[in-house]
């Protein structure tokens, strides 16, 4: 039977938990500590792309501008 916090979880999450489960704790740990730490870096980027979107798009006019201009090469 899953516990209430599974519900959400897809069958294949569920299968590499149930796996994680039969290792020792100390193992357990590590791939929680990495799991976790993949979770913070991919919340991180998406947080510092957002913020960024704004320069991203000045930087796309600014190279339109030059491409429009006569001031690119084609590599």
């Amino acid at each position: 039977m899953r516990p209430p916090q599974a519900i959400n979880m897809t069958k294949l999450l569920e299968k590499a938990l149930e796996e994680v489960a039969k290792l020792p704790a100390s193992e357990q740990d590590a791939v929680a500590t990495i799991l976790l730490e993949e979770l913070a870096s991919e919340q991180r980027w998406a947080q510092l792309f957002a913020k960024s979107q704004a320069k991203l798009a000045k930087l796309a006019e600014e190279a339109i501008a030059e491409y429009k201009a006569g001031r690119t090469k084609p590599l």
